[in-house]
Parts: structure tokens; C-alpha cells; sequence
């Protein structure tokens, strides 16, 4: 013979709302989600008034029957306004339930319908808390002076009042959990699919002290006021002390039952309102801490944990961007790399040397050189530039000044004019912005022996004589690139011999400070250059860098350094370029 099966599945279908929003609803569903929360409601006080009549609070003064008798129709009465004054959250709830008939038949719910709707949403536990609170108390003044005025004695009034004051308390906090559980657990997902409920404005936010509170106040607060309603109101005719010890005894059983009952219920709503988002949050901090910014943290609730959520939420959207951010500038720094020389040039009678560090991925100092043979004669260009400020617009700035010296310097033109026309093209792209780049444009010319320079707003670059043991600047007049489009450009120049150093650098050199606030100072750098006057050029950049590493101590790098050296070998009259 076949045995009849516990269908948990149909169980499970009739009491639990459907979880994804994104599929379709049926008929059923909408049904369900409209009606959930005010049958909720009902059952609450259905439940509340049941335990009131027939569990809890037994023993004490007890009404006449004749008092009970009369007092039956008015309580008939009472108890349907009570359930007409519930059912009135119907009107309430219109915005709700027009979003789900929406939502049934494929139609858009209007923007201010929806703002309404969530709005409700989330304030109506509240609501429904107060409200049933507000019946039981009526319903404590209206029975217990109904009671007194058929003849009842004080004890059986007070009797009635505090139970059902008691009643009210205990439905008061089960309906204000239990519509929160439903609200936030299972509807608040068709109306904040991607969480954020405490962006929500207007609305009354739930703490997590409240929760607490309740779980106090159920637990602790009522079951001790009972127990004292218990013992001053045990029934005062019982003449038997056994009569009223049993009839206490039972009244203690009883109530002790049901509070533990009841602890267990509201501690379950509190563990699951707490343990799903706390879950969750812990898996999206893993994911985060992961490298992994693409999912969307997702908690229905308007307490401190949601607005933890969304506060993660805001953290990961930041952190993506930074990332794509870091991933972009990693990319710029390699393009600006590839700007920049590669390696050391190779130029008969001249030992060049360059290096640039950028305190960010990208910055706007910039160094090149060049050599140009024009007419049969030899010329090497070494340029240095220090775009103001660093980062990703200096780049670009620095990159479009590199373009257009390079492509200026490939045709014929004197050193003054070559700048003259960098700085009308370069103007032109700055206009109003207030950039600019400053720039030392120097020009070795073999055949004559000489070196002639511009400056454009940069610091003189530095010869260091070892015949004479001796520095000396190139220095002269000159604004920056960028700053004024009409400007004409002065160039100098001087005699150079073998053995001579320049050193054309970036002001991140000598203003590079260390944590003591002191700065490394032109004279320092200096001293790096003249220590090491016989080593190689690319050995005294790297003596310099190592110098200002040493002085730093550890601090951060605060604006781009740059430093090309120029050692001049020997001069001829003829020259021959390596291969």
C-alpha cells in the first residue's frame, strides 16, 4: 500500500516569495507579494489574541461569567474595527500594489509612483508596529474600564488592562520584525534590485539598535513585568495555600514557556536580518582583496549594514576606476618611456648621458638628442624640458613639445629660430590653459668648436672646467615655451674644449628634499659632478641620482628629476659618426 509523502517542495512554494526579480511573475506571485505583509499582520494578532485568551497569563483574578458574557458583544465589535483599521493599510499600500500589477501585466510604473511606493515600503513596518500598538492599548482602557463598570473588583481590572497592554507589547514587536523581514528580505528586492535602501530619502532608518532593543525588550522587559503582574495579582480568594501555589506554579510554566518560545522566534529574525548581509559583505571584501571589482554588493536593508554595503559598493566603483586608472597611466608611463632615449648616443669626440624619473606614473620632464648633419657640417642638439607640474597633462604637453622640436630640428634654421617656432606652434596648443614647458636647447657645433644655447625659462645648465678646477652657467634671457606666442628667442654661445662637462638638469635635482626639510641644493650637486669628473657620463648621472637617493633617505619623490651630461672627449675638424 503506497504511503503518503510530506511534499516539502509545495511547502515550500506556498510560504516562500518568489527570489529573482529579473524572471517573470505570475499571477500567484504578484497575489502573494501584494498580500504578504498584511497577512503577516493579521496572523501576528490573530496569534497574539489566541495566546492572550488561552496561554499566557494564567492564574489570578478571573471575571464573573455574567461580566465576561456582556462584555463578549462589545468585544465582537471591537475586535472587527480592529480588523477593518488594519485592513485600511490597503489604501496605504496602492503605490505597492499598482507596481506589481505593473510589473504583471509588462507596463512601466511612473517615476514619482515608484518613489512612492519604495518609500512605504520601507517606512511601513514602522507604521504597522504603531498601529497595533495603538489597538491594544484601546483595547487595554476600553475591556478593563468595561470590566469595572459591571462590578468587577481592581485586581481583575488591572488584570485585564495589563494583559492586554502586555498582549499589545508582544504583537507590537513580533509584526514590526516580521513586516521588516518580509519588507526588506523578499519584496525590497523588486523595488531596489541593486540594493542602496539607505540612499532612500524620507524614510524612517532602522538601526541596529532597534533590533537589539526589541530582542531585549522581548526577552527581558515583558516577562519580568508579567511575572510581577503574576505574583501581586495571584487570585485573592483562593483560601487554599496549595490552591494558589498550583495555580502560580502554573501561571509561571505557562509564561515561561512562551517568552522562551518567543526569544527563540525573535532571535531567529534578528540572526537571519543580520547573518545573510554580514555573509555576503564578508564574500565581497575576499572578492575585493582578490583584485576582483566587477560584483555589485547587494543588501536590502536602510540600517548601518546597508549603508555599509553601500558605502563598499561606492569603495569597489572607486577602486575599479583606480584600477583602469593605474592600468591607463601603467600604459602612458610605457608610451612617454619610449619617448625618452633608449640608450646612451654614440658621437665621435662626446660622451652623452641622460636619465629622467617620474615621482607618477607619467610626468613632463623630457631629454633628447639629436645629431644633424646639414651642408657637411656635424651638429648635435641635446635638449632638456620640465613641463610645469607632472602627471598625465604633462605628458601630453611633453609629448607635443618632443614632436614638434624634433620635426623643427630636422629642418634648416638657426638655433634661436628653431625655439622662435616651437613656441608659436606650442602657444597655440596651451592657448589659456596656463601650461608651459620650460626648455635648455644647446647645439654643439664640431667644426667651430663652439656650443651655442637657448633658454627658455629652465635653470642655466652647468660647464665644469677640470683644467681651472672651476663652474660656470649658461645663463641668458628667455620665457618658457607656451607662454607668449609672438616671443623671439635669444641664443648664446660660448667655446667649448675637451675635457669640459655639462650638466643640464631639472630643478627636481637641487629641490629634492629630505625629512628634514632641507633641500639637496645646487652646491651639492655640484660637488656629485666634480667628485667624479673622470668617470664616464652615464657613471656621473648615476652618482648624481644615487646622491640624491642617499640625501632623500627613504622620502617620496615630490616632482619629476632629470639630468643629461655632456662630456666633451675630443675635437676635430673632421668627424666620422659610430656605428
Amino acid at each position: 500500500m503506497h504511503q503518503p509523502t510530506f511534499n516539502h517542495n509545495l511547502v515550500k512554494k506556498l510560504f516562500e516569495l518568489p527570489e529573482d526579480a529579473s524572471q517573470p511573475l505570475s499571477r500567484y506571485d504578484v497575489f502573494r507579494l501584494k498580500n504578504w505583509m498584511l497577512a503577516g499582520n493579521y496572523l501576528v494578532n490573530i496569534v497574539a489574541f489566541a495566546l492572550m485568551k488561552n496561554l499566557i497569563f494564567r492564574g489570578g483574578p478571573l471575571p464573573s461569567a455574567d461580566s465576561m458574557q456582556t462584555v463578549a458583544a462589545m468585544g465582537s465589535l471591537f475586535r472587527w474595527g480592529a480588523i477593518l483599521a488594519i485592513g485600511l493599510f490597503v489604501i496605504y499600500e496602492r503605490p505597492i500594489r499598482q507596481f506589481f500589477n505593473d510589473v504583471y501585466h509588462h507596463r512601466s510604473t511612473a517615476q514619482t509612483v515608484m518613489e512612492t511606493a519604495k518609500r512605504r515600503l520601507l517606512n511601513e513596518p514602522f507604521y504597522i508596529m504603531t498601529l497595533n500598538m495603538g489597538i491594544w492599548i484601546v483595547a487595554a482602557f476600553f475591556f478593563s474600564s468595561l470590566h469595572g463598570r459591571l462590578g468587577e473588583s481592581r485586581p481583575v481590572v488591572l488584570r485585564i488592562f495589563l494583559l492586554s497592554l502586555n498582549t499589545g507589547l508582544i504583537t507590537a514587536v513580533m509584526s514590526f520584525l516580521l513586516m521588516e523581514h518580509i519588507s526588506h528580505g523578499h519584496v525590497a528586492r523588486f523595488f531596489f534590485p541593486e540594493g542602496g535602501l539607505y540612499k532612500m530619502p524620507k524614510t524612517i532608518r532602522n538601526h541596529i539598535y532597534i533590533r537589539f532593543l526589541a530582542l531585549l525588550f522581548m526577552c527581558n522587559t515583558i516577562p519580568f513585568f508579567s511575572f510581577i503582574q503574576l505574583y501581586y495579582l495571584s487570585a485573592p480568594e483562593l483560601k487554599s495555600t496549595a490552591d494558589a501555589l498550583q495555580e502560580l506554579r502554573t501561571a509561571v510554566l505557562s509564561n515561561s514557556l512562551f517568552f522562551i518560545v518567543l526569544g527563540l522566534i525573535v532571535t531567529m529574525f534578528i540572526h537571519v536580518d543580520f547573518d545573510a548581509p554580514i555573509r555576503e559583505i564578508i564574500r565581497a571584501l575576499k572578492r575585493i582583496r582578490k583584485g576582483n571589482f566587477d560584483d555589485k554588493l547587494v543588501v536590502r536593508s536602510n540600517d548601518e549594514i546597508g549603508y555599509t554595503a553601500d558605502v563598499i559598493n561606492e569603495m569597489t566603483k572607486e577602486l575599479k576606476e583606480g584600477e583602469i586608472m593605474r592600468q591607463s597611466l601603467l600604459l602612458a608611463k610605457e608610451v612617454q618611456q619610449h619617448l625618452l632615449p633608449k640608450n646612451n648616443p654614440c658621437f665621435d669626440g662626446f660622451d652623452i648621458a641622460g636619465h629622467s624619473t617620474y615621482c607618477d606614473e607619467t610626468g613632463g620632464d623630457y631629454y633628447d638628442y639629436f645629431e644633424i648633419v646639414k651642408s657637411g657640417e656635424r651638429k648635435i642638439y641635446v635638449a632638456v624640458g620640465d613641463v610645469c607640474d607632472h602627471g598625465i597633462p604633462s605628458a601630453i604637453l611633453m609629448a607635443t613639445a618632443r614632436a614638434f622640436l624634433r620635426q623643427r630640428i630636422s629642418r634648416s634654421g638657426q638655433l634661436a629660430q628653431i625655439a622662435s617656432d616651437v613656441n608659436q606652434q606650442l602657444s597655440r596648443d596651451v592657448e589659456d590653459s596656463g601650461r608651459f614647458m620650460t626648455l635648455f636647447l644647446c647645439e654643439f657645433d664640431i667644426a667651430n668648436h663652439l656650443i651655442r644655447w637657448i633658454r627658455a625659462g629652465h635653470d642655466p645648465a652647468m660647464v665644469y672646467d677640470p683644467d681651472e678646477n672651476d663652474f660656470y652657467e649658461l645663463s641668458g634671457p628667455g620665457l618658457p615655451l607656451g607662454v607668449f606666442e609672438a616671443y623671439r628667442y635669444q641664443s648664446f654661445k660660448r667655446t667649448m674644449k675637451p675635457g669640459q662637462i655639462i650638466a643640464i638638469g631639472t630643478d627636481g635635482i637641487w629641490e629634492t628634499t629630505n625629512s628634514e626639510g632641507l633641500s639637496f641644493g645646487k652646491s651639492r650637486f655640484r660637488d656629485v659632478i666634480q667628485s667624479h669628473y673622470d668617470k664616464s657620463a652615464s657613471e656621473i648621472v648615476a652618482h648624481v641620482f644615487s646622491a640624491l637617493e642617499k640625501f632623500a633617505g627613504g622620502k617620496s619623490q615630490s616632482d619629476d628629476v632629470t639630468l643629461a651630461v655632456v662630456k666633451v672627449e675630443a675635437l676635430e675638424t673632421t668627424h666620422q659618426m659610430k656605428v
